[in-house]
């Protein structure tokens, strides 16, 4: 039993040391032969062929946050677990960049480990998608979801705030930036601001509620819908989210790490909440006290109308 618990102990501490090292080795660049190059807006190497050191800009849409990749899901992984090994000789060889990317399902498909994450089932749903129906294969996960800093907020983080901000960003990480855009559109990007411009409170709206809470048809089961509706049937009815039924009910406030920091009470869950919005909370036993006050206001007038009325 002893000798048990210790090797429990030890994997632990190991895989605790480790995960830490890996962190720490993506903090520091010039440890890791990728990141060398890729970390920085600028990069060195040897040509061969005029045997000189060479300083050359890099692709900015190849270079990478440290910071975010230590942080992301993945930080566990090596480059080479996922790109070719071939990367490791430079200048890479024009074939590797034509190589498909390799997707969720790829590793996560099938794999009972990750079953809890519906990874097949949200795979329907992009299909359904108007991302898919416009532009097919290629649009993939990785169009939203980066692989090298995917962080998952939704399911970790308790700040509504958060969440919202960290989803948004996805969206707007190409529909407010013309370039990575017109990537998958060919089209000229629309500009936000205007398109939304019957919407009150503009900026309320946009750092309190996640663009998919109007633009996505909202599926039992799932915890982020990701069928993403064309912009037509956008949501625009106010009632829909400023009611006692808000559909952030079966979307935003569904997590269950919000639904655990309520069950302190409504109340609580109210006044913690900085995302509130009008209608998608209603505490009974402050509706009720609310009754209560109104009556015995009442009261109190028509007894005072009373005495002064028997007095005069």
């Amino acid at each position: 039993m002893k000798y048990r618990l210790f090797t429990l102990i030890s994997i632990i501490l190991f895989c605790t040391l480790w995960h830490h090292s890996k962190a720490q080795y993506y903090n520091d660049p010039e440890n890791h032969e990728c990141l060398k190059c890729h970390s920085g807006q600028a990069y060195t190497f040897h040509n061969e062929l005029m045997d000189l050191e060479e300083k050359k800009l890099m692709n900015p849409y190849f270079i990478l946050d440290t910071v975010a990749l230590a942080l992301g899901v993945h930080n566990l992984f090596d480059c080479t677990d996922c790109h070719s090994y071939e990367y490791v000789t430079y200048p890479h060889a024009s074939n590797l960049k034509l190589e498909s990317l390799i997707t969720c399902l790829d590793c996560h498909g099938g794999d009972e480990s990750f079953a809890s994450y519906q990874f097949e089932k949200i795979e329907e749903e992009s299909q359904k998608s108007i991302h898919y129906q416009v532009y097919g294969d290629n649009f993939t996960c990785s169009k939203c979801h980066s692989q090298h800093t995917y962080a998952a907020t939704a399911r970790t983080s308790s700040d509504v705030l958060e969440i919202v901000d960290y989803s948004n960003k996805m969206c707007l990480s190409c529909h407010n930036n013309m370039n990575k855009y017109q990537l998958v559109s060919g089209h000229e990007n629309p500009q936000l601001i205007q398109v939304h411009d019957w919407l009150p409170n503009q900026e309320l709206h946009f750092k309190h509620v996640r663009c998919i809470e109007c633009h996505t048809e909202i599926v039992d089961g799932l915890m982020v819908s990701h069928n993403i509706q064309e912009k037509a049937k956008a949501v625009k009815n106010c009632v829909e989210c400023h009611t006692t039924n808000s559909r952030l009910k079966s979307s935003l406030y569904k997590y269950q790490n919000l639904q655990k920091r309520s069950e302190t009470g409504i109340f609580n869950a109210v006044l913690s909440n900085e995302s509130y919005v009008i209608g998608t909370h209603q505490s009974p036993f402050l509706k009720l006290l609310s009754i209560i006050i109104f009556l015995a206001t009442l009261v109190g007038v028509a007894t005072h109308t009373i005495f002064r009325i028997l007095k005069k």
